[in-house]
């Protein structure tokens, strides 16, 4: 079976650049590399990417490519995987995985960052127009108040640990493509820090750390919408070896509201009228979020007419002072009973209309959909 083009096992063109190759080759080799794959063939798939690249990361091979193809490498006396440093390239594979050997490790007592922590909080619509500050209450780790984080009972001392011999890390060696690959972990037993503890502390129970409970007042700002967060830097777990604190995110759910529809920072809402009221037209009371506002209905107002009201929408929640408008959505109501005055009424009406029938242009369906971009 013929061999594959090189630059079509790498997934790339026959001008990229030294960068293009190196990224390519990474992440099929996060794919495919035999220690980290599920896949069947990824011994065989690697084997021909890790060729490709050989190849096609030395100048000289990859100019006698370009002009033989295969039968110019052949001719080369074959490919050479020794002249090829891949350990940044492997080094980065096997650091995503938690493998070491190919790179620095981080060190047992180096800063981490502590871990994001999310709180979810529901508002009401009104709430999400205007802006509100909110009182909520969540759990976290803090230093623990009675060993200060050193997860011994007070006065007692700790011992270095047998599993790690102190450093904090277990190593498991492995045989690959490559030769022996060096897992790293971190120490099941002291947890990284290369001491074992005779007596844990009895608030902590050997953690380090204890669990509180926090109240804190958020302020959600203005126009925030359903599914925004907002981060609250510092305020998640606490990082260890001296790490900062992870962050939390309050994740803003908004209650539907009775009357009122978002659409971007517009409010959409229906408003049925008489038949009387649209013919004749009127002054009528239409909710706002900033209360009751009067609105004139023109006469001769058909079904589905929408009526702007300019900046009764929401404003945007960045803070620049645009607001968006309220979108009124008339629907003229036809009554389905009447009383013997309003049949009269109505008799005299149709007589004086007639009888004539026609089709109209467009339909209320089809005015909806210019109002709401479908």
């Amino acid at each position: 079976m013929a061999k594959a083009d090189y630059y079509e096992t790498l997934g790339v063109g026959k001008n990229a650049t030294p960068n293009e190759l190196k990224s390519a080759f990474r992440n099929l080799a996060r794919r495919y590399h035999p220690d980290v794959s599920q896949e069947p063939d990824a011994e065989e798939r690697f084997k021909e990417i890790n060729e490709a690249y050989a190849v096609l990361a030395d100048t000289e091979k990859r100019a006698a490519y370009d002009r033989f193809g295969h039968a110019g490498v052949n001719g080369m006396g074959g490919v050479d995987f020794t002249n090829v440093d891949l350990s940044d390239i492997l080094g980065d594979l096997f650091s995503s995985f938690g493998f070491g050997g190919f790179g620095r490790t981080r060190g047992r007592n180096a800063p981490r960052r502590g871990e994001h922590l999310q709180y979810t909080l529901t508002i009401e619509f009104e709430e999400s127009v205007a802006g509100v500050e909110k009182e909520i209450v969540f759990a976290r780790d803090e230093v623990c108040s009675h060993c200060s984080g050193n997860r011994a009972e007070p006065g007692t001392k700790s011992v270095r640990c047998e599993t790690c011999s102190g450093q904090g890390e277990v190593r498991q060696h492995r045989q690959s493509l490559f030769g022996t690959i060096t897992q790293v972990t971190t120490c099941p037993t002291c947890i990284g820090s290369g001491e074992r503890i005779e007596t844990p502390c009895r608030t902590c129970s050997g953690r380090g750390l204890e669990r509180v409970t926090v109240k804190k007042v958020v302020t959600i700002p203005a126009g925030v919408d359903n599914g925004n967060q907002i981060r609250l830097p510092g305020e998640g777990q606490p990082g260890s070896g001296g790490g900062p604190r992870g962050d939390l995110y309050i994740l803003v759910r908004v209650l539907p509201h009775k009357f009122f529809r978002r659409r971007n920072d517009d409010i959409h809402i229906d408003l049925n009228v008489n038949v009387a009221q649209a013919a004749l037209g009127a002054d009528v009371t239409v909710p706002t979020v900033d209360g009751d506002e009067q609105l004139p209905i023109p006469a001769g107002t058909q079904p589905g007419k929408v009526i702007k009201m300019r900046g009764k929408g929401i404003p945007d929640v960045h803070g620049s002072g645009r607001r968006g408008d309220q979108l009124v959505l008339i629907n003229v109501v036809i009554p389905s009973r009447l009383s013997d005055d309003q049949r009269a009424l109505f008799e005299q009406l149709a007589e004086s209309l007639g009888t004539e029938v026609k089709p109209g242009e467009r339909g209320f369906f089809d005015t909806l959909k210019d109002v709401l971009g479908l």
